[in-house]
């Protein structure tokens, strides 16, 4: 089941009053803390100036907690912003519980029953919340706890009491998963690997926000977005998704919350990723660079009522 949400962001104003009579005193009022810089290394000359520049500049004026990362192979390249800050997964989780299922049939040196196959195909291309918890009950915390284990994402936290979409994640920790799905290691099977990247690049067309956002069509696109509201820290809305064509071979993390509305959070997210495809991918006149649905959806995610 699919929602679209759209909304505008409200504001509030105040004013402070003098008493009379009362001699002015003038106050030091504090500096307001500087936001967390866009942190970029590269090996190729210039670019990781022009990834902060740009970054930050799709960063101004927007709202919310915004944490980014990016890594590509192919020039050296990273990009951080709050690369530690845990965020509730929503639907972002279900590419680490299709990696546990694979995982957990090579050790028992076994293929996917038909059955799995098709959860797992629901669950990616479709982001189906039954399929998920399926398969979430199937493994059970322990196997997808010896998975991350595994990968080293030592500061995700699956969520409790069958609620995946709670699971606490941060980029650093994504960014490891997706380096997982993308390179040759002693984790994932390359089948298992070809596997993920296959549903990733089927996801559905209005599920295709997000981190596709603006990329160059020479290069193929897989992603997997999650969003949930809840009573704290408002919409969280997020975006994984790795490129390769063209040359390149690079990965993206932008994980959010604290927006007003879902289309906030996604346009967040889109114009941090129209920057890092035009700077990392610069494409000759003429090439269509992706433009995502302008009514994004996403599965609700099952949560406790209240919190």
């Amino acid at each position: 089941m699919t929602h679209r949400i759209s909304g505008r962001t409200g504001a509030l104003a105040a004013t402070l009053g003098a008493a009379l009579l009362v001699p002015a005193v003038t106050a030091a009022t504090p500096a307001a803390a500087a936001p967390p810089a866009v942190t970029c290394a590269s090996a190729k000359a210039g670019l990781a100036d022009q990834l902060k520049k740009d970054i930050t500049a799709a960063l101004a004026n927007r709202t919310g907690t915004v944490a980014i990362g990016l890594y590509d192979r192919s020039t050296g390249t990273t990009c951080t912003l709050n690369a530690t800050t845990a965020f509730d997964s929503a639907s972002t989780v279900k590419v680490t519980v299709l990696a546990t299922l694979l995982w957990d049939a090579k050790k028992a040196n076994r293929y996917l029953t038909d059955t799995e196959t098709d959860l797992a195909t629901a669950m990616i291309t479709q982001s189906d919340n039954d399929a998920t918890s399926t398969l979430w009950k199937q493994l059970g915390v322990a196997k997808i706890q010896g998975f991350l284990t595994a990968a080293g994402m030592t500061k995700t936290v699956p969520g409790g009491d069958g609620y995946w979409g709670l699971t606490q994640e941060n980029v650093t920790d994504e960014q490891k998963l997706l380096g997982l799905v993308t390179a040759k290691n002693g984790v994932l099977s390359d089948n298992s690997r070809a596997y993920i990247l296959k549903l990733m690049g089927q996801v559905v067309s209005d599920q295709r926000w997000g981190t596709p956002a603006g990329a160059p069509s020479t290069v193929a696109v897989h992603v997997k977005n999650g969003w949930l509201e809840r009573a704290t820290h408002g919409w969280r809305v997020h975006s994984l998704g790795t490129f390769n064509g063209a040359g390149h071979d690079y990965m993206m993390t932008v994980l959010t919350q604290d927006d007003s509305t879902m289309d906030y959070g996604v346009t967040t997210i889109q114009n941090v990723s129209k920057a890092i495809h035009k700077d990392l991918v610069p494409a000759a006149a003429g090439t269509r660079r992706f433009t995502p649905t302008s009514r994004p959806a996403e599965a609700f995610v099952a949560v406790p009522p209240r919190g």
